[in-house]
């Protein structure tokens, strides 16, 4: 096992950072790309949210306090501005209002991909009744082209749709130069970048995306039920969202059931009342991340997926995940005949992963370390013997 890089001086190294998740203490959590590990500060957050309407009842100004936490947390983490972040429920709420401000008359085209979470696809998919017209950019064996990418976008494209990572496989979609080809065209981007928000950073305006987002239950350490709608500041809608609600107008609390103002801001594509449990734990979540630097977890993180990588390919297993450590995010992905028993079979022992179609997904976070690695890899080992 190779060492892993240290930490800058600023921020928490990952043993402390670790130390923040009190189940790490008797199990191995390796299935961040569908939910993150309990921190002591998301559990204290969800049970000071109980205890908020214990003590008073209905504490308004309170939980508009921590919505608006976590939208200014989610900001700084991907260096937009507070007013070019939504709050909405899911991250196919945000692909649905994205979509609904389209002029698909104008611009049909949608360019998606194979690789694309169905969620966020099958929105495109429901906007072909309002005109849409959707092209996919197939994968090569788990890996998607640059090239390809750009011949599938023309003067025709309203919308081009690429995730940072997949969460099939763990690869890092090549977003740079899809971009630029939705630039030379007029194209916007819309960017989903759930299986990357919390490990790997994210600059909006290096991106040069549109849009984008991410939920707060995997990698930014939350739970199901809110996510993150950044939409580039300045931005004008061909038409006005079809889904609106009281938190969509300019000034929500004028409670004026006659007018509908959209707010100038990227709150215009919010709805209504956010699931405020789940604002509590996901400002938590953030909060907990602040601790340590992003440049550390990055590091940190692609050193325990490589070294994973090859400890499993030296068993002589099957891996999905992209041959090329650039490519490769925060996931392993490992073929198996019957992925959701195997996963089973490691629950057993306390080794959590995440089965998805042909493959368990092993996902690294920076409370991650390399006991971890030999853990499930021994484990994998004496569950489905050796290969040769």
């Amino acid at each position: 096992m190779p060492d892993l890089p240290a930490p800058p001086s600023a921020g928490l190294s990952s043993d402390r950072f670790r130390a923040e998740f009190p189940a790490l203490r008797d199990s191995v959590h390796l299935a961040s790309c569908s939910q993150g590990a309990a921190s002591v500060r998301m559990t204290a957050a969800l049970e000071e949210f109980q205890w908020s309407i214990r003590s008073e009842g209905a504490p308004w100004p309170r939980w508009m306090a921590e919505v608006e936490a976590a939208r200014t947390a989610f900001a700084a983490l991907i260096n937009a501005a507070p007013d070019e972040v939504a709050v909405v429920g899911c991250a196919s709420d945000g692909a649905f209002q994205v979509a609904s401000t389209q002029d698909w008359a104008r611009r049909p085209g949608v360019v998606s991909t194979d690789m694309e979470f169905p969620s966020i696809g099958h929105v495109w998919l429901a906007q072909e009744r309002a005109g849409a017209r959707v092209r996919y950019v197939a994968d090569d064996d788990g890996t998607v082209h640059a090239d390809d990418y750009a011949a599938a976008i023309d003067d025709t494209t309203g919308l081009v749709s690429v995730p940072l990572v997949s969460y099939r496989n763990g690869l890092r979609m090549p977003v740079a130069e899809a971009t630029a080809a939705a630039r030379r065209h007029g194209a916007r981007v819309f960017v989903d970048a759930y299986q990357a928000a919390g490990v790997i950073p994210i600059d909006v305006r290096e991106l040069d995306c549109d849009y984008l987002v991410a939920g707060a239950l995997k990698y930014l350490l939350g739970v199901p039920g809110v996510a993150f709608l950044y939409v580039r500041g300045g931005l004008a809608d061909a038409v006005p969202p079809s889904l609106t609600g009281w938190f969509g107008r300019r000034d929500p609390f004028a409670f004026d059931p006659r007018g509908l103002d959209f707010a100038d801001t990227a709150r215009r594509f919010e709805t209504g009342t956010p699931a405020i449990p789940a604002v509590y734990a996901a400002a938590a979540g953030m909060a907990t991340l602040a601790l340590a630097e992003p440049r550390a977890v990055d590091a940190h993180v692609a050193a325990l997926v490589d070294a994973c990588y090859d400890r499993l390919a030296a068993d002589g297993r099957r891996l999905w995940s992209p041959k090329d450590p650039a490519l490769r995010g925060p996931q392993v992905a490992l073929v198996d005949d019957d992925p959701d028993e195997l996963a089973a079979l490691l629950a057993r022992r306390r080794i959590f992963v995440s089965p998805r179609g042909h493959v368990v997904r092993l996902s690294f976070h920076y409370y991650n370390d390399a006991a971890d690695i030999e853990a499930a890899c021994r484990a994998i080992r004496e569950v489905r013997g050796r290969r040769s």
